[in-house]
């Protein structure tokens, strides 16, 4: 660690709440039975408000929902547009990434939210919130498909200016006598995008993140975390070397192997905003491959006899050519009889990228008659320090990204364009299950790609390579066992994710109310094709960030073995639930809106 960084911990340290390394304090006896809403009983009064205020610097916002604004049709149609920008949604701290999820939630706005500025306004915060009994959502980057980030009637914890980021050549974590390595240190406001442009671009390391470039740092360690590169390096929270975090008793605690190392296990892929309020992570990096690249195309089958033909002979290079290190992310499989693929590779070239596809465009072009291409097949490779270089990108690969167009944007603020659809979205239904490496031996083929072709007829399937470390290396395999996810992901080859939404949508706005009809037709094909993989992985569990709502056995899950564990450090360290979201640890407590505690 360098010794200036070294004396700036210190010294936050020295002035804030609390020592790191100390056991919580006990909270009052009382047990919290139900949380105040605005006008109720409990609510702070004015006063109450204003000291906070006074206490974060004027950082505490009073919120109002944007939605108000679609009392008039243009400023409405300005909002959704504004809406499919990351970057507007990132700044903006009354509206989530996703619109809501049909007969489950939607987007509303705390009533007020602190923009914390640093480890002691998050304090503050919190210990005004145990004092109160208010409900509490925490947000960074605002990625959650059920609604974790977002809480009506309450108070936000926004981490959105906590964004800065310092490379080492050489960290030590707090009280640990381990050799230094290289790592980076973020806030809990930085978003993907922004930590690979300081660590790749800007210094040639690799740091393993997310795919989608807008999401943010902390919310993806906390669940876990797979990037399309975690087929080589594993899961993000597997290379997490320190925490700061708050804890619900106010106190601002470091987390590592060598203190609070059961926090520290249950921060790597527990949830987020579970355990506290994280304000600051610290993660390894690696050395880059030499490229980075990608195989992109379409492919459609002129019958359904052809496309069978066509889903087994995938599986089977699959098997024998990319289920190793090198690939990462998605095929997808449609009724529409095209496969898909958007696939992505470390440490090959061009030339070595064609040549480990040549066997299944072989197969494609020996068959015209059955075979069409309709998009592609596009091979490329870059060099590694540019994937992120939004300049690079822009010179030579306009087309793979979108730029925040907005009056005063910065030049680097580009997100992937094919994650535009996630901006503003509104969900029908959305299930994930991990997909089990010994569905590739020989013997069990055939029945994987019959499955796949028949889950095709119900819904588009798609199979996420990279969100399954079967074929990584040892050493990735070794951090990523390290972390609380559901070990299941160790032994998959991928996660199947069947989902379906919309945009331009959110409840209560006249004409851009969701459509039922459309929504029930969507769940019904969504939870028929993941019933048919289900049928032969009965119970393969499913990943906490990419799954349903609705999920009724989301401890077996998400954590399978475990959970135990991880509800036990949620006892310790938040013994009277200030931190609870929709499927997290500790939430069977508690009333699905977090408001009434039901388990005394």
């Amino acid at each position: 660690m360098k010794r200036r960084l070294l004396l700036v911990q210190l010294a936050t340290l020295a002035v804030l709440p609390g020592l790191a390394g100390t056991a919580p304090k006990p909270l009052p006896a009382a047990a919290i039975r139900r949380r105040p809403r605005p006008g109720a009983k409990g609510w702070p009064t004015p006063a109450e408000w204003d000291r906070l205020r006074s206490q974060v610097g004027g950082r505490l916002l009073k919120i109002e929902s944007p939605f108000a604004a679609c009392s008039s049709e243009s400023a409405c149609t300005a909002l959704f547009k504004d809406l499919k920008n990351p970057y507007y949604i990132n700044e903006t701290p009354n509206v989530t990434q996703s619109l809501g999820w049909a007969n489950a939630w939607k987007t509303e706005p705390s009533v007020y939210a602190v923009a914390a500025a640093s480890a002691a306004d998050v304090a503050a915060a919190v210990t005004f919130a145990g004092k109160h009994d208010l409900r509490v959502a925490v947000r960074g980057g605002a990625h959650s498909y059920q609604g974790t980030s977002n809480a009506p009637d309450s108070l936000l914890i926004w981490t959105r200016a906590m964004d800065q980021i310092v490379v080492h050549d050489g960290f030590v974590p707090h009280g640990c006598a381990t050799a230094a390595v290289p790592a980076v240190t973020v806030g809990a406001g930085v978003i993907w995008m922004h930590a690979y442009n300081a660590v790749t671009t800007e210094r040639g390391r690799y740091v393993q993140g997310g795919g989608c470039t807008t999401v943010g740092v902390a919310g993806l360690i906390s669940s876990g975390g797979f990037g399309s590169f975690s087929k080589r390096y594993g899961m993000a929270a597997g290379g997490l070397l320190e925490a700061e975090i708050v804890t619900a008793d106010g106190v601002v605690r470091i987390a590592n192997a060598c203190e609070n190392a059961d926090l520290f296990w249950a921060l790597k892929g527990g949830g987020g905003g579970t355990f506290g309020v994280i304000t600051r992570l610290t993660l390894m990096t690696h050395a880059l491959p030499t490229n980075f690249g990608a195989m992109i195309g379409t492919v459609k089958a002129k019958s359904d006899d052809a496309f069978r033909k066509l889903v087994a002979r995938f599986v089977d290079h699959y098997a024998d050519v990319l289920h190793t290190e090198h690939w990462g992310e998605q095929t997808a499989f449609s009724a529409s009889n095209e496969l898909d693929f958007t696939m992505i590779s470390q440490g090959l070239d061009t030339a070595g990228i064609r040549a480990q596809w040549k066997p299944f465009f072989d197969f494609i072009s020996a068959s015209p008659e059955d075979f069409a291409w309709t998009n592609g097949p596009i091979a490329f490779a870059v060099p590694a320090q540019h994937w992120w270089d939004p300049a690079f990108i822009r010179a030579h690969y306009s087309w793979a990204i979108a730029s925040d167009t907005r009056p005063g944007a910065k030049p680097g603020d580009v997100w992937w364009a094919g994650n535009t659809g996630e901006a503003g979205e509104y969900l029908y239904e959305y299930e994930s299950l991990w997909m089990p490496a010994s569905l590739l031996a020989k013997g069990e083929r055939k029945r994987l790609a019959d499955t796949l072709f028949a889950a095709s007829r119900k819904w588009h399937v798609s199979f996420h390579f990279n969100k399954g470390l079967s074929g990584a290396p040892a050493d990735a395999i070794a951090r990523s066992r390290t972390t609380a996810t559901n070990p299941a992901a160790l032994d998959a080859f991928a996660l199947a994710i069947v989902a379906a939404t919309t945009d331009g949508v959110y409840p209560g706005v006249p004409g851009h109310e969701p459509n039922a009809t459309e929504a029930t037709a969507c769940i019904r094909g969504v939870r028929a094709a993941m019933d048919e993989l289900r049928a032969i992985v009965p119970n393969g569990g499913s990943y906490v960030s990419e799954a349903s709502y609705f999920d009724s056995d989301w401890q077996r899950q998400y954590w399978g073995p475990n959970y135990g564990r991880l509800k036990r450090i949620k006892t310790t360290y938040d013994p009277h639930g200030l931190f609870i979201v929709h499927n997290g640890v500790g939430c069977e407590d508690w009333s699905r809106d977090g408001f009434t505690l039901v388990t005394p």
